[in-house]
């Protein structure tokens, strides 16, 4: 399985990161311990969502629509 999801900054709420892993518990505890530049920033950082996928493809592309001007007016109205 292939997991989207969106974090949200404990110290900044108007920050988000929308990525995608096979290990959800795992990436999230990444982004904590400064493993990663832009989430460095704005820890700590907690799972507001993610969305499991049974294919790579499908978990790049509706990642990728995330990162749109759309999909993140889409994640906001549910997430």
């Amino acid at each position: 399985m292939y997991f989207v999801y969106i974090i949200q900054s404990v110290n900044y709420p108007d920050k988000y990161y929308t990525g995608m892993t096979r290990r959800i518990g795992h990436r999230v505890r990444e982004h904590n311990r400064h493993a990663h530049e832009y989430s460095s920033r704005f820890k700590p950082w907690e799972l507001r969502t993610y969305i499991a996928f049974d294919s790579k493809e499908k978990a790049a592309q509706f990642e990728k629509y995330l990162k749109t001007p759309s999909g993140r007016a889409f994640a906001k109205r549910r997430f």
